[in-house]
């Protein structure tokens, strides 16, 4: 199988969680603890992201992110081509900061 620029994808989770009680300070933290766990990397404090080999692959790992939701708040979940990505700009300030160069390990599952 040809891995190319449209069949790699890239997951992005956002997400707003509620922070007021105890339990809710937890479910949050368990659930971006789950995102770290499954191979998601923050990008800012509620958006991660994920390279992903495939469609298929992708697949796998949004069902995971439907069993680790919270019981409260928003989540969203994106998929785009790496092609897509390629187009994305990031800032520190008024400084563009180039973008990170893609996983060079291949995902076996």
């Amino acid at each position: 199988m040809e891995l190319n620029g449209y069949r790699i994808m890239w997951l992005f989770v956002f997400f707003d969680l509620p922070t007021d009680t105890a339990k809710d300070r937890k479910n949050a933290a368990k659930f971006r603890k789950n995102l770290l766990k499954d191979g998601f990397a923050m990008m800012q404090y509620s958006v991660y992201m994920r390279h992903c080999a495939s469609s298929e692959s992708a697949d796998v790992h949004e069902k995971r992110i439907k069993r680790l939701l919270p019981p409260l708040g928003k989540v969203s979940v994106l998929r785009i081509t790496d092609k897509q990505y390629g187009n994305i700009m990031n800032f520190w300030g008024r400084a563009e900061v180039p973008k990170e160069p893609p996983p060079t390990q291949l995902e076996l599952f």
